[in-house]
């Protein structure tokens, strides 16, 4: 009998929400596991590190890697998993652009850990233990990865040949690439983001634009959205004209806005400084034409000052994979 290809996968810094992605195949999982072995996955199967270390290189057909890389197993386990793999896909948005993960960047590791741990207001403040990486106990020595300086993307320590976006990335999506292994139909060449567009989401938004200026911006629970008018142009803070195409712009159609997680366009680096562009081009500052460049700078600030935390806001996603990167610490 020949031995099934192998299915593995795997979850980095992570919420679990990309393996639900997997369960909602629902009864195609079926038809996934007649043709696969599913080999690894710590969510889901109790097979050790070590037994996939004992794996011939290349093993693995398949390898889903969900998740950013915040610490020293994360990377052992990238670097592990794309050895033994013939396709390693860079799986949701955590392991394709660093997601919630990466904005642990806006942060120095120092930072993080005095506020988990010393400065949070649910506990005594003071010099309490901070995580380490060694600890001697009764029962002998206890060792754990180590937390990183900054959260990086799974393509910033491994080569990545696919990457499919989304926060969690859409079922029928993976459905779609994993039927086309199935059928021995070719992929696209290397590199490319599987289910993803080459434009934006407002290209699949059937919202009416009428390249109205913004006044100002709303939080979301601040204004009732009118159901078919563009909702940038409302003053909601929608990334679809940021974002990549291909999510059908599910969140628009029930009146909330696009937050980025397909990540930035095709042919875009940052998707944080296109929004920036976007915005400087939709901010009405008629009101202060005649007047001098001070002005201009209030009126700007005035619009964006409803939006408490831009960076948290337009890099949501994006942000361990953009140009900007993080915050500086030095």
């Amino acid at each position: 009998m020949a031995t099934k290809p192998g299915l593995a996968m795997y979850w980095a810094a992570s919420c679990g929400g990309c393996e639900i992605a997997l369960v909602n195949l629902h009864e195609k999982i079926l038809e996934v596991m007649e043709f696969f072995d599913f080999v690894f996955c710590p969510c889901l199967l109790d097979v050790k590190y070590q037994e996939v270390e004992a794996m011939a290189d290349g093993a693995i057909a398949i390898t889903l890697f969900n998740g950013a890389i915040r610490t020293t197993e994360n990377i052992h386990m990238a670097r592990l998993l794309r050895r033994k793999s013939r396709l390693l896909i860079a799986f949701g948005s955590c392991a394709s652009e660093g997601c919630i993960p990466g904005l642990g960047n806006l942060a120095s590791r120092q930072n993080l850990m005095d506020h988990i741990y010393r400065d949070s207001p649910t506990l005594e403040t003071g010099n309490g233990p901070l995580p380490a990486t060694v600890v001697d106990v009764a029962e002998g020595r206890l060792t754990l990865p180590e937390f990183l300086p900054e959260v990086s993307t799974l393509e910033q320590v491994v080569a990545v040949d696919y990457f499919i976006p989304g926060c969690p990335p859409e079922s029928h999506q993976l459905w779609n690439v994993i039927n086309s292994i199935i059928q021995g139909t070719p992929l696209p060449d290397r590199g490319a983001v599987l289910g993803g567009g080459r434009s934006t989401v407002c290209e699949e938004c059937v919202r009416k634009r009428t390249e109205k200026k913004i006044h100002r911006l709303f939080r979301t629970y601040e204004l009732i959205a009118d159901p078919e008018t563009c909702l940038l142009e409302q003053g909601l803070l929608c990334m679809g004209i940021a974002t990549r195409d291909g999510c059908g712009g599910l969140c628009p159609k029930v009146n909330m806005p696009c937050t980025g997680c397909y990540g930035p366009p095709e042919g875009v680096l940052d998707q944080g400084a296109k929004m920036i562009a976007a915005l400087g081009s939709m901010i009405d500052i008629e009101a202060c034409r005649e007047g001098n460049l001070e002005d201009w700078h209030r009126q700007v600030d005035a619009v964006l000052a409803a939006i408490p935390d831009l960076a948290g806001s337009l890099y949501t996603y994006s942000l361990a994979g953009s140009i900007l990167g993080g915050k500086r610490t030095q």
